[in-house]
């Protein structure tokens, strides 16, 4: 059986270095830039001529940018439409690549499949966060870790787990993006080789092919539902970690 991390490896393209660091282009920065593109496409081509009646990409690019702009002011209020652009760049790229990184006979890689992309993207939002809590509200940010008229032991043993929650944070939200999509991507590997496997048997090669192959379709379909949903969630939690930052709740 082909191992199924291998579809992971990170390999070197066109090797760089940077006062000794290795800045290498790789596939994982290929595929990046590869979704970057496409989203800019797609903006373009759907803002490029707009109309009142809209037309099919103009009505997408909209409907996905309201859809950014509806979950900030639902959980952020007013405030929030600051935040839109980089909300809906964080949803886009996230979701691009996702997609992206199921495209069959290509040498498709996914980079949100790893950690390192994930966390980088985390730790985006992580700072934008306490820039916009300390700038809005000063040394008071910190209140948001102290329960409201506790005494001052149990605030003390509450403001310790509150804090050390808070700064998991991005772990958390990179750690889930990157384990979902890993995990999804293991079994398609995984029972996409069984179907080659048990196909090739001499007697009955459909009948015991015929079930992996069902179940990788089925995955493929679960694959791409994940892969939004993930983005989904990414932009979600996003927005909620804003709300902490803006309203203190």
């Amino acid at each position: 059986m082909a191992n199924p991390m291998e579809q992971f490896e990170i390999r070197t393209l066109h090797p760089l270095d940077a006062m000794g660091y290795d800045v290498s282009f790789t596939n994982s920065s290929l595929w990046m830039l590869v979704a970057m593109v496409s989203i800019a496409a797609f903006l373009f081509i759907g803002t490029a001529r707009p109309q009142l009646v809209p037309s099919r990409w103009q009505a997408a690019v909209e409907y996905m940018y309201e859809f950014v702009q509806k979950m900030l002011d639902e959980n952020v209020g007013a405030d929030g439409r600051r935040f839109v652009p980089l909300v809906f760049s964080i949803f886009v790229f996230v979701l691009a690549c996702n997609l992206l990184g199921l495209l069959p006979w290509i040498g498709a890689f996914t980079p949100t499949s790893h950690v390192a992309v994930t966390l980088g993207l985390a730790a985006i939002v992580f700072a934008v966060v306490c820039i916009v809590g300390f700038a809005r509200h000063g040394l008071h940010f910190f209140s948001l870790f102290w329960p409201k008229d506790a005494n001052i032991l149990l605030g003390a043993f509450v403001f310790l787990i509150e804090f050390i929650s808070f700064l998991s944070r991005p772990f958390t939200l990179a750690i889930r993006l990157f384990a979902n999509m890993t995990a999804g991507h293991v079994l398609l590997k995984v029972f996409g080789t069984f179907v080659v496997a048990l196909g090739s048997f001499q007697a009955l090669p459909y009948v015991f092919g015929v079930l992996p192959l069902a179940v990788n379709v089925a995955l493929t379909a679960l694959e791409l539902l994940i892969a939004v949903v993930q983005a989904y969630v990414f932009a979600l939690l996003t927005s909620i970690y804003l709300n902490d930052a803006v309203n203190l709740h």
